[in-house]
């Protein structure tokens, strides 16, 4: 059972599949309803995303794609949808504090007749624009970049981080990466512990030609590993090794 909360388009009005996703309505459908979409290949921080809603509440509507004699698929929002799902129904027993005291869960808000419920964004579309959809929800993100001073000021005007993804020790590594000199930014903040990988996980970007990518392509798959992470790691050692041996000839 859907719980429209902005009716439909009449049935005349209504657009037809197309490669565009056209919306056609807003409502809050509960979760036993939707199906993930089939080989979403992003892996989300379920807790972070369930801590959000708990303070924040649902401000971003899950995309949900209508098959006609069909599911409700969703193609934007599916690890918002798994954290929901965790949370379950029902009061979950949690408030939020605030400077004004604490607060119902943003999720369920403390009522025990609560619904597993997502508020959805229902639209018509083919498949081909059903993938498209998925994987460039997934992807814009991970191609942003930071303006770092921006992302401290905005840290250093809240009362709490809960409910921002970020933690203390991240405020700590943000302050120490625009204090440190320019000549040992590259080296990263300083601290205890491993790094915080979530933000400060460093990558590698090269522009070659076709030749040289197919040699590089061979060389790393030639070691074994679960990921080119690994790959890399098996091929560097060979290349220590090689290095280390030639010194000692």
């Amino acid at each position: 059972m859907n719980y429209v909360l902005e009716s439909a388009p009449p049935q005349e009005t209504r657009p037809h599949m197309s490669d565009q996703a056209t919306y056609v309505r807003t409502a809050v459908v509960p979760l036993d309803e939707l199906t993930p979409f089939p080989g979403n290949a992003k892996r989300g921080q379920v807790d972070t995303i369930l801590s959000s809603l708990r303070r924040n509440g649902q401000y971003r509507s899950l995309v949900v794609r209508e098959v006609p004699g069909g599911p409700l698929v969703v193609l934007a929002g599916n690890h918002t949808m798994q954290a929901l799902a965790a949370h379950g129904a029902g009061d979950c027993g949690r408030t939020v504090p605030t400077l004004d005291g604490p607060v119902p869960c943003g999720v369920c808000g403390n009522d025990p007749q609560w619904i597993a419920s997502a508020r959805c964004e229902i639209v018509h579309c083919d498949d081909q624009a059903a993938r498209r959809v998925n994987l460039v929800d997934n992807r814009t993100a991970e191609l942003g970049t930071y303006d770092f001073e921006a992302l401290a000021e905005l840290l250093g005007d809240l009362n709490d981080l809960d409910g921002t993804g970020y933690s203390e020790r991240d405020v700590e590594d943000i302050t120490a990466l625009l204090t440190s000199p320019d000549d040992e930014t590259s080296a990263g903040p300083a601290h205890h512990g491993e790094p915080n990988e979530d933000i400060f996980r460093p990558q590698i970007k090269l522009s070659v030609d076709t030749e040289l990518f197919d040699r590089w392509r061979v060389a790393l798959d030639a070691h074994p590993g679960k990921d080119d992470e690994s790959k890399l790691a098996g091929l560097l050692e060979e290349v220590e090794e090689a290095r280390a041996a030639a010194a000692a000839a």
